[in-house]
């Protein structure tokens, strides 16, 4: 196992160029299910999770290798084994993404429930409504989900809203799986991400009629078959955000490459908010900060509100601040194990329900601390950018599921960032 020792403080100063979206890569991986032929994708981020896929695809009968230039090429002329195996969906719940397609190519798919990060309670049930509305018969058994569509699915008008506002991989697995269903389907309350809209763009690429992409209202017009196709994944906004963040934690200035802020802006603006610069420079932008840390309000909220996924980095931020913030959780309401890490580190966080009141302190200091989950494990890695003396983070097998060797990409900008193995 792995671990982080990193020294502090540290002003990080110069360049890191973002790598492709690991949440678009996974589901546009399944995706590569419904056409049978060589799919190449390009920008696929070198991840565990996205190992943990790549293996998924091959127990179904794929055959998935990289080419010279580093793409990932998906040879699904072979689907013999319509089954996620649950040794392999527990870790990721992404895997739940193979679902759709599978039904829609085969009119049959046995996929366990899905397991993932430790982030609070994220059930299915919108998932498998949304298919059964297509036409799906399905049932439980064993842990695992049976969806059956022996005639294939037909289209039909779905509402896809849930208490938390639209499901993310839900849009994906009904998008996936209407491609293919005869006639006419539209999902309300679908997922605006820019993930699923990239989705969208590959599956349109590959003969898909898919309109009204970004947007809550997804219209399909069902095609007898799809072919493979070239495609390359929009860059990850998350990890931007969590460099961004870096950037401002240090009081650092870092430009960063093959950055999308047309789908950052709630996140910029908090950013702006509090003191940060912001500035758009090439294909990327430039973040800075001179002054202190002002106090600032988030709540998380559905695609273009602010994402969820970089709550934590934010509240190792505003562990800083000149004042007292709140963050509100809305999205995954149990979505703060890094709370009490953070303390052991000094900061002056207090949990109510889905709320954390920061009252900001003048420095963190240095601890050994617990990664609990992929975001979480990067809230800790910035804190200890900034923090006095050694921080020693351990199982930082979280954070290598969505930052590709965080380590080697900070330390030319000033980081020093130890990977060890004990």
């Amino acid at each position: 196992m792995d671990i982080f020792r990193i020294e502090g403080p540290v002003r990080l100063s110069g360049s890191v160029t973002v790598n492709g979206s690991k949440n678009a890569s996974l589901p546009i991986m399944a995706a590569a299910i419904l056409a049978g032929g060589k799919s190449v994708l390009k920008a696929v981020p070198h991840l565990s999770d996205i190992s943990v896929f790549r293996k998924l695809l091959g127990q179904l009968g794929c055959k998935v290798t990289k080419n010279r230039k580093g793409d990932l090429c998906i040879d699904s002329t072979v689907i013999d084994n319509p089954v996620g195996d649950y040794e392999i969906v527990r870790k990721m719940r992404a895997s739940i993404c193979i679902l759709g397609p599978l039904l829609a190519r085969c009119g049959r798919a046995e996929v366990s429930m899905p397991g993932g990060c430790a982030i609070g309670d994220r059930p299915i049930n919108i998932h498998l409504r949304g298919l059964r509305e297509l036409g799906a018969q399905i049932h439980l058994k064993s842990g695992y989900i049976i969806a059956e569509a022996p005639n294939g699915l037909t289209g039909k008008d779905i509402f896809m809203g849930g208490p938390f506002g639209s499901t993310v991989l839900g849009t994906a697995n009904v998008l996936m799986a209407a491609t293919l269903a005869k006639g006419r389907t539209v999902i309300e309350s679908a997922a605006c991400e820019p993930e699923i809209a990239d989705l969208a763009n590959c599956l349109n690429k590959m003969g898909a009629k898919i309109s009204g992409i970004g947007s809550p209202r997804l219209i399909i017009e069902g095609v007898r078959q799809l072919r493979p196709a070239e495609f390359e994944v929009i860059p990850d906004r998350i990890e931007a955000g969590t460099f961004m963040v870096a950037a401002a934690i240090t009081a650092g200035e870092l430009r960063l490459q093959n950055c999308r802020l047309d789908d950052m802006m709630a996140v910029v603006d908090r950013l702006r908010n509090v003191g940060v610069t912001v500035d758009a420079d090439g294909d990327g932008c430039v973040v800075a900060r001179s002054g202190s840390i002002r106090p600032a309000d988030i709540t998380t909220q559905p695609y273009p509100g602010f994402p969820t996924d970089l709550q934590a980095q934010f509240m190792a931020l505003f562990s800083l601040a000149e004042g007292n913030s709140v963050i509100i959780e809305k999205i995954f309401p149990d979505r703060f194990m890094h709370v009490a890490e953070l303390n052991r580190m000094a900061a002056n966080l207090r949990k109510e329900g889905p709320t954390v009141i920061v009252a900001g302190v003048k420095k963190l200091i240095a601890a050994p601390v617990m990664a609990s989950d992929l975001r979480a494990s990067a809230a800790l890695v910035l804190a200890g950018l900034a923090a006095d003396g050694t921080t020693v983070v351990n199982r930082v097998y979280h954070i290598d599921r969505g930052y590709e060797r965080i380590e080697e990409r900070l330390n030319p900008a000033g980081a020093k960032i130890t990977r060890e193995s004990i």
